[in-house]
């Protein structure tokens, strides 16, 4: 017989941080109805169990709360998942060139091989991105589509002709089209000084059907699981249109399929319709509509497109145009009178300077008491601009922009000014409320722990020491960063971030300990068992058999989600370096392009089916394949 007051889960033997500052330490954890109904010792929280209870025992493992990412693009990024190619992590150009190269051999035409940002050419060993003819050679006949930050596109001759850009095509607003000698577009896009040329031709490309995003958006998340992220705030996006990029995550949302607590704002749609937007979402949805899996968050990260400044440390400082102030003021104005919080994209200060003449221009008429909102990025913010915004009650969201660009940073403003971008010290230190999150998946990567390592370590993911010790955080602070302190910012404090009765069951256990890994070690780490409302979404090792939450194989067929597993998987694997190393030793191959064998690539054709090696190795125009 079924004890009704029985919890529905007892973890423990393991080593919770709970970030209870009364009860910073525990042992055990009891779940029901997926929220924490007792954190303490083991002796206490076992007398609770009943017939029903499932036990986990964790065996001296440390327990974090889940993560939560206060800037992911999730919705857009989820419907795209399946089409992407994600080099975030791999290591080597010689290794994302091998996995490019498989994917050509399996997409079918007229689909595109696209990597769509979450890399960094730091991050790469050669220190360098593919050049036209490396991308060329590989795929002469399948569109290639390269994101680079939001700074270049990459495409081959077959992509050209795919989105139809010619000798003819004009130069479009915000971007260049690079030219050869003749006239001819080389391939190079370059974002000057907006992307909306990047953004617009990765448009023309094709979309999966619903059923596909539908799958596409659940492998995102089993993706984000897998790395311990259990909630995250959507900021929109260009191109994401409400509502009907949203029906994918209001199915999943309906079906209780979501395993991410999702919070979203709603981003403008076009230039000069900002005010007729926000006049017609005002009176057609209401802030904090939905539930605790998916709810409304108010308006941004874009609320005029006038007011968007430009994140592309190669190029100076974009100035914003004249007519910023009036056009913010009309949206803030009506947003304040809705009671509606947002979030505002500023890189620089002197954006955020100008916008907060204009939010405090509209606190004297209408008091912005009580509204959580917030600027997203603010690397050169300033001293006054922080002490502006404490005054105001505002908050601050980081992200870790800089682990990708900093060294574009340092190039073009020089160490010294690149020291504290942006001064979260400074930031923490005056009381102002402050979280952390990616801005995944087109500017940096969506691993959270890429973002922790930044936090704490002051490095790129290139490896260049960014910020002096003093201005890193020590690691119970950047946990705090992406846990309880996200909660303000999505109106949800006392509900989750915390391992503490009351809250939300939303955990995980890492695959190492993080507070005693090395810190070389932090940007590596997974999360082997992932709670979410007291459902485990994601588990591996050890509880790998209390996983039931897998989605179907990721669709369509040829999707790199089936190949490549989730962020560094091929690195970490050894996939690669095994087939440049070994392989080409078992048979004295020399081909240039350095990254292939034959079948001594038998080492990973248990992986691989043969016909697959076959095609890959014949992309890459190796001849000795056929031995």
């Amino acid at each position: 017989m079924t004890d009704p007051a029985a919890p529905d889960f007892i973890l423990h033997r393991g080593l919770f941080t709970t970030l209870d500052r009364s009860n910073p330490t525990a042992s055990a954890v009891a779940i029901k109805d997926g929220v924490f109904t007792a954190v303490g010792h083991d002796n206490d929280v076992m007398k609770l169990a009943g017939p029903s209870t499932r036990i986990i025992d964790l065996k001296g493992r440390r327990v974090l709360p889940g993560l939560i990412d206060n800037h992911l693009h999730i919705i857009r990024g989820g419907l795209n998942f399946n089409m992407e190619l994600r080099w975030d992590g791999v290591r080597s150009l010689a290794d994302a060139m091998a996995m490019l190269a498989q994917q050509v051999a399996i997409t079918p035409p007229p689909q595109w091989v696209r990597v769509v940002g979450g890399f960094t050419e730091h991050q790469f060993a050669e220190k360098r991105l593919p050049t036209i003819e490396e991308l060329n050679a590989a795929a002469p006949d399948t569109p290639l589509f390269i994101l680079h930050l939001y700074d270049r596109a990459i495409l081959n001759a077959a992509a050209l002709r795919a989105v139809g850009y010619t000798k003819d095509t004009p130069e479009p607003p915000g971007g260049e089209i690079v030219r050869d000698a003749q006239g001819n577009p080389t391939g190079l896009l370059l974002a000057k000084p907006n992307a909306n040329i990047l953004y617009a031709t990765l448009a023309k490309g094709p979309k999966l059907p619903f059923e596909y995003q539908v799958n596409s958006t659940r492998h995102f998340m089993r993706e984000l699981n897998r790395l311990g992220v259990t909630g995250a705030i959507d900021a929109g996006g260009g191109f994401q249109n409400y509502p009907e990029d949203y029906a994918v995550i209001q199915k999943l949302s309906d079906e209780g399929q979501l395993t991410i607590r999702l919070a979203y704002n709603l981003f403008t749609q076009k230039p000069k319709g900002e005010k007729a937007d926000f006049l017609n979402w005002t009176r057609t949805s209401k802030y904090k509509q939905g539930t605790d899996y998916f709810r409304h968050n108010g308006a941004g990260e874009t609320l005029v497109f006038s007011a968007a400044d430009f994140e592309d440390f190669r190029v100076a400082r974009p100035d914003m145009p004249p007519e910023m102030e009036g056009e913010l003021e009309d949206v803030v104005r009506i947003l304040v009178q809705n009671r509606w919080p947002w979030r505002l994209h500023a890189t620089y200060d002197e954006t955020i300077s100008r916008a907060l003449d204009v939010f405090e221009k509209v606190n004297q008429d209408t008091p912005l008491d009580g509204l959580h909102w917030f600027f997203d990025h603010a690397e050169t913010i300033s001293d006054q601009s922080i002490d502006r915004i404490a005054a105001l009650g505002g908050g601050i969201a980081v992200q870790h922009r800089m682990a990708y660009q900093g060294e574009y940073f340092v190039e073009r403003y020089g160490f010294r000014a690149a020291e504290a971008t942006p001064p979260i010290k400074k930031i923490i230190d005056r009381g102002v409320k402050i979280s952390a999150g990616t801005d995944a998946t087109r500017v940096a990567s969506y691993n959270p722990w890429v973002s922790l390592s930044w936090l704490v370590t002051g490095k790129t993911v290139g490896g260049l020491q960014l910020y002096p010790q003093r201005n890193c955080l020590d690691r119970e602070t950047a946990l705090r960063m992406w846990t309880e302190n996200v909660t303000w910012f999505s109106n949800e404090e006392n509900k989750k971030g915390r391992i503490e009765v009351g809250q939300f069951a939303d955990l995980i256990v890492p695959d190492r300990d993080f507070f005693t890994c090395a810190e070389s070690e932090i940007a590596d780490i997974t999360s082997e068992l992932t709670m979410v409302g007291g459902r485990i979404c994601y588990g591996a090792a050890d509880f790998k058999t209390l996983d039931d939450a897998a989605p179907p194989s990721a669709m369509p067929d040829w999707s790199p989600a089936r190949r490549f597993g989730g962020y560094g998987a091929w690195a970490d694997q050894g996939r690669a370096h095994a087939f440049r190393t070994n392989a080409m030793q078992m048979c004295g191959c020399t081909n240039a392009c350095g990254v292939h064998g034959h079948d001594h690539a038998r080492a990973w054709s248990s992986k691989i089916p043969a016909s697959d090696l076959r095609s890959f190795w014949g992309a890459l125009g190796c001849a000795c394949w056929a031995v």
